[in-house]
């Protein structure tokens, strides 16, 4: 039997790849909500990481509380035991646009398989989020809706605070779990719509759906079929929803699917050297938002007139010009995500592949050895970003283990790349992002305290971190 994993993260930041989770909250339910168990992890903080000082203001946890609780080598291992329950569904708020990822990068570094949560033994996922879209555009009885500056909101702890789901402050992982636990149960007061959306996370069903759409028209790359994506990445300025045409999958990422957008004039400027800048292409995976829907004159009426006239327009155009039709296609279909040189091993997830039989054997082993045992385990990855990220987990997490001290000097190289000397950058992530020095992070800190608006708490907060980010990297 199926049974919802409810979650929530609290983070030291926003970067997948080298931020941590410092809170792990989950309610497992079954299909009706009951609740099922309940879970509340606070997890210690590596001695690598350095904490967002806009991070730490929105969560409100000080450093000092994270010198306790596991370490994040044994707490990730029991996220993803929970995650991977034969029949899980793991749920959350807007989990597919952060929480999800941020969780396969942490399995991922501490050698767990990343994706299995995603579609073994009965296991898939859920987003809240991109339900309330759909809810908040047709079927608004179900909740009180509110607004913050004159602009409806969606977000979590608007929503909470306006339909009473959960007493607790916001931004703490375990209250907003129990919100949107019973968010779930007022949404499925309304069980057709709740069941319909449920199953856009459904891979077969999804894919059924987007298959059943009906034809615009042919061209010589194939049948393009015609939708409306509708997710919470399009903003309330475009009701949430844009008008679409399938132009095929990709070549390169067989998991996707290419939707045109069709209501931005720009499309008519394109040629074959500004597709990029005049073309919109949805990369939609099948289980996952956004949501194609049918274009129902119900779901037309959402884009207004004007937008509805610029995709009946460069609808007209696109069958006018089958050449450049033709090379819009190819352009996107061919489309590769650059790769980042150099990419250093915590954010190599996407580029280093599958590990073989193998080495998925050594990590299980790695995983169930005692820690001063884990060290001799390391020789025998044929991976050798495997083998690199074993030594991380040792001196990450076992500072004071035996197996830690042997790595001594692969740890100082490694925390030099933390704290890069002046005028040097930091490692870059899988966009190309730099992970955050402790040079940065304390010129942050100045900028928030000089900005003068903070309260007694956040000033304790950021002095804390300062100090700890200070003593720790001798900054």
């Amino acid at each position: 039997m199926n049974t919802y994993l409810f979650y929530d993260l609290e983070t030291t930041g926003l970067n997948r790849t080298f931020d941590q989770v410092i809170q792990f909250a989950a309610i497992r339910t079954d299909r009706e909500f009951n609740q099922l168990e309940e879970h509340n992890l606070k997890i210690r903080l590596r001695p690598d990481v350095i904490p967002s000082p806009a991070a730490m203001l929105t969560h409100g946890i000080p450093v000092s509380d994270l010198v306790d609780g596991p370490c994040e080598f044994d707490a990730i291992a029991t996220i993803h035991r929970l995650c991977n329950t034969p029949g899980t569904v793991t749920i959350g708020y807007n989990s597919l646009g952060f929480d999800d990822e941020f969780l396969r990068f942490a399995f991922y570094r501490n050698l767990l398989p990343p994706y299995t949560h995603q579609y073994s033994n009965g296991c898939y996922r859920m987003d809240i989020l991109a339900m309330v879209v759909i809810y908040w555009l047709y079927n608004r009885e179900v909740l009180q809706w509110p607004e913050q500056k004159g602009q409806p909101s969606v977000k979590l702890e608007h929503i909470n605070t306006l339909n009473h789901l959960a007493e607790g402050p916001a931004h703490d992982a375990l209250v907003d779990v129990r919100a949107t636990v019973e968010l779930a149960r007022r949404l499925q007061a309304a069980p057709k719509v709740w069941d319909y959306l449920a199953g856009h996370f459904d891979k077969h069903t999804d894919i059924r759906r987007m298959e059943a759409l009906p034809v615009s028209f042919d061209s010589a790359s194939g049948r393009h079929t015609m939708g409306l994506v509708a997710a919470s990445s399009l903003g309330f300025k475009q009701n949430f929803q844009a008008p679409v045409l399938f132009i095929g999958g990709s070549n390169a990422y067989r998991n996707q699917t290419l939707w045109l957008r069709l209501d931005l004039p720009e499309l008519q400027a394109a040629d074959p050297d500004s597709i990029d800048a005049n073309t919109w292409v949805v990369r939609k995976k099948a289980g996952e938002p956004g949501m194609i829907l049918p274009p129902l004159e119900r779901y037309w009426e959402k884009i207004g007139p004007e937008r509805k006239a610029i995709a009946e327009t460069n609808l007209q155009w696109l069958q006018n010009e089958p050449d450049i039709f033709k090379q819009i296609i190819q352009y996107h279909a061919d489309f590769r995500y650059p790769e980042i040189p150099d990419l250093d091993v915590d954010a190599a997830l996407y580029q280093s592949g599958f590990w073989s039989s193998a080495d998925q054997a050594t990590c299980r082993a790695f995983h169930a050895a005692p820690v001063d045992e884990k060290e001799p385990l390391i020789k025998r990855f044929k991976d050798k970003g495997l083998h690199q990220l074993a030594g991380r987990v040792l001196f990450r997490n076992f500072t004071e283990s035996k197996c830690a001290a042997t790595l001594r000097t692969e740890a100082n190289r490694y925390m030099q790349k933390v704290a890069p000397r002046a005028g040097k950058p930091g490692m870059l992530d899988f966009r190309g992002q730099e992970r955050r020095t402790p040079a940065r992070a304390l010129g942050e800190i100045k900028t928030l305290v000089a900005a003068g608006d903070l309260d007694v708490e956040h000033r304790r907060l950021l002095e804390s971190l300062k100090a700890y980010i200070t003593d720790k990297f001798k900054q």
